[in-house]
């Protein structure tokens, strides 16, 4: 069995890769990561930080990995969680393959004038991240719903801008980087960035849509994901 543990993507959680499963053929598992500060955990302080979400995943996993082979993906925000979490786990579980999703390489900043996360005021903190990410779930927009997941969106945000590498040290994993093709926030240029980090083999594609491509396109991304494996399995 191979385990496609999924990141989330900023404010979203574990329910959104749930009806990716459908499109896994046999001996593929999708396992979606929790994040505190929603669905079941939504009473639960959030993390701020990518050490504390991947100290937390890695104790997940610990036994649900144990003797499995494992492929990550991330988008976005989650793009940076996959790729620290593959160090992580690299040394006593067999990672197969990372796939990170509309992110630049994780050594590129982003510049502090353009962050949200320094906007005190809600509107003009939502206002941002619809500017830096070209989506805002509309539930943000109702009253009691924002009082209720807010919270989570801005440590997110916190933790994707202030996320610096662990390492830069390259990664023995092949690395598939990909991006809508219509994405304004993340450009070819970027995504390749990510060859940088693997000694495995790297390859980055572009499927149809804006940056939330991944929103509509589940059953692409699983193609591709499971093809990839194939391939990594006949090399």
């Amino acid at each position: 069995m191979t385990l496609l543990v999924c990141l989330p993507f900023g404010g979203s959680g574990a329910a959104f890769f749930h009806p990716w499963s459908a499109f896994a053929t046999d001996g593929l598992e999708v396992v979606p990561m929790r994040l505190p500060g929603r669905e079941r955990l939504i009473d639960v302080e959030p993390y701020r930080t990518v050490k504390d979400a991947v100290d937390a995943f890695v104790e997940d996993l610990a036994d649900v990995a144990d003797g499995q082979d494992v492929v990550l993906f991330g988008h976005s925000v989650g793009a940076v969680l996959a790729y620290e979490l593959a160090h992580r786990l690299a040394p006593s579980v067999s990672v197969r393959h990372l796939f990170v999703s509309g992110s630049p390489g994780p050594s590129t900043e982003r510049p502090h004038e353009i962050r949200a996360s320094v906007r005190e005021d809600d509107d003009a903190f939502l206002a941002q991240v619809q500017v830096l990410s070209g989506h805002v779930d509309q539930a943000l927009y109702h009253p009691d719903l924002r009082e209720l997941l807010l919270p989570a969106l801005r440590a997110d945000v916190t933790m994707h801008e202030n996320y610096v590498p662990s390492t830069t040290e390259p990664l023995a994993v092949p690395i598939t980087a990909l991006r809508g093709t219509g994405d304004e926030l993340v450009a070819v240029e970027d995504i390749r960035e990510w060859a940088a980090f693997t000694s495995a083999g790297f390859a980055a594609v572009e499927l149809p849509g804006e940056h939330m491509y991944v929103v509509d396109s589940g059953e692409a991304v699983m193609n591709l994901i499971q093809n990839a494996i194939r391939s990594d399995s006949v090399v």
